[in-house]
């Protein structure tokens, strides 16, 4: 073929492109995530909704993640790891969790809507680092029970584990972890009795992919760490060299047992 005639033919095809994008977006506009009002394109907030995102980064536990309000050097840890260090080695969270942001949350996980964990982890993927002498990483969703999934249809983490990876390279093993009992909703409860809750819930299917490696925990959003420290305990257990985890949001302010905090997966 002439070289005229591929580039016309890949001019048409960008055309043809073109089009169906514009009618597509035309009979199904993108909307803003969190509100729902019409943005320019997919993935995108709306201006007041992007406006309110608490966007989290250093200064910051070295461990946990939790703001700080002002630089305490490199290794600083907030009071709370330094008193009762969690199973995790390092924790991260791509915004606070506050009304927009449970919003976002909400729509993903109860509201049929598997397209939002393209954009939560457009958003996380600037915490996934490759620190120098780590082992390489794998990317772990926080399971479901199998009854969640079948009333769901599909498991939150997981779908932003996907995207993460395809972004990134860093290969997901969504089975690796499994939930092996169905735990009551965590909502309402304090940190205690979360983690009596979760206590022995979860496994690791094959040992073998986790001894020596570098997990990547992910999950959509962080409350008490009970969740993510008993997935924690198994896998470091298994022989993982180490354990980070990487969700959408987290509480910052302390959430008491009133009902206000989000529920577990």
């Amino acid at each position: 073929m002439e070289k005229g005639s591929i580039m016309w033919a890949e001019k048409a095809q960008a055309g043809v492109l073109f089009t169906a994008r514009a009618l597509l977006d035309f009979a199904l506009p993108p909307r803003c995530p969190a509100c729902g009002t019409i943005v320019s394109d997919p993935h995108r907030f709306c201006l007041g909704c992007w406006s309110k995102l608490v966007f989290l980064a250093e200064p910051c536990c070295a461990r946990c993640g939790l703001p700080f309000a002002y630089p305490a050097g490199a290794g600083a840890e907030c009071g709370r790891c330094l008193a009762e260090p969690p199973p995790f080695d390092r924790l991260r969270a791509a915004v606070a969790y506050d009304e927009v942001a449970r919003k976002v949350a909400l729509k993903l996980k109860y509201s049929g809507r598997p397209g939002v964990a393209e954009t939560l982890a457009g958003l996380m993927a600037r915490h996934l680092r490759s620190p120098d002498g780590q082992p390489p990483g794998l990317l772990v969703p926080v399971p479901l029970h199998r009854w969640r999934i079948w009333r769901r249809g599909y498991n939150q983490a997981a779908l932003i584990a996907a995207s993460l990876s395809r972004r990134s390279g860093i290969p997901a093993a969504p089975g690796l972890l499994r939930r092996t009992r169905h735990t009551p909703p965590l909502r309402g409860l304090g940190r205690r009795e979360r983690a009596e809750a979760v206590r022995g819930a979860f496994a690791v299917e094959n040992a073998g992919a986790v001894a020596g490696r570098r997990i990547i925990l992910v999950d959509d959003v962080f409350t008490s760490g009970a969740t993510g420290g008993a997935c924690a305990k198994v896998l470091k257990r298994a022989g993982a060299a180490s354990v980070e985890m990487l969700c959408w949001a987290r509480v910052v302010r302390e959430m008491t047992g009133t009902g206000n905090g989000p529920e577990a997966p």
